[in-house]
């Protein structure tokens, strides 16, 4: 992978993690095991939407840079990571895909550029070349795997081992019900500053902002 993000000259990446099980809006909810399951998934069937349009914002800024600086990057799955690939694909970008061998719900979508479509053994492996180049990353709801990324993005940047960069949670809903972080800096067991190494948006034009305004980048429209 590194040889041939460097063939292809991509400096930079805009990194999305999300839940393979997320469908996309209208389609139907494949890995739901009840009606509670089913209910949920289809209504969180929006940050698909979110990620896809996220997604764009990211590859437009990248096309005015000739396709070398923030490059989106995903899981290379369904789901949320098919959101990304897909949403770079509607504007012509190339998009990565960093996919890994699993037993279930992990195949590489059909979204990404097949040339930048990369199938890891080794969890660890794939963690580095995800957080190599990343300008920002964009963490949408999940579960386990997407927590994982979540949190140990999280505590690089909190321990100084990463470079601070704009690290967005999609679904204030969501994560205020699945992750109680006031009740960590209560606790003492976190920093309360810490509470500002991330930011919780519910859109991609407010995500977008906030990328652009940490790098000085030009407004960009959707087409």
């Amino acid at each position: 992978p590194e040889f041939r993000l460097r063939e292809r000259g991509i400096n930079s990446t805009v990194v999305l993690f999300g839940g393979a099980r997320i469908p996309e809006p209208g389609k139907a909810a494949w890995a739901a095991r009840n009606d509670v399951q089913k209910r949920n998934l289809e209504v969180a069937s929006k940050y698909y939407h979110e990620a896809r349009r996220f997604a764009q914002f990211a590859s437009l800024t990248s096309e005015a840079l000739g396709y070398k600086e923030y490059v989106v990057v995903t899981g290379g799955g369904p789901g949320v990571m098919e959101a990304g690939n897909r949403g770079a694909a509607d504007v012509g970008a190339p998009s990565i895909g960093f996919n890994v061998v699993l037993p279930h719900e992990q195949a590489p979508n059909q979204f990404i550029t097949p040339e930048l479509c990369f199938n890891f053994h080794y969890f660890a492996t794939r963690k580095v070349h995800f957080l190599l180049r990343a300008r920002a990353v964009a963490i949408f709801p999940g579960g386990f795997g997407t927590m994982d990324e979540f949190f140990e993005t999280l505590t690089l940047i909190q321990t100084g081992r990463m470079e601070r960069i704009p690290l967005l949670l999609f679904g204030m809903e969501f994560w205020n019900r699945v992750v109680n972080f006031e009740a960590l800096a209560e606790a003492g067991t976190i920093s309360p500053d810490d509470l500002q190494l991330f930011t919780v948006v519910d859109s991609a034009e407010d995500g977008w902002d906030v990328v652009r305004k940490a790098y000085d980048l030009p407004e960009i429209a959707l087409r």
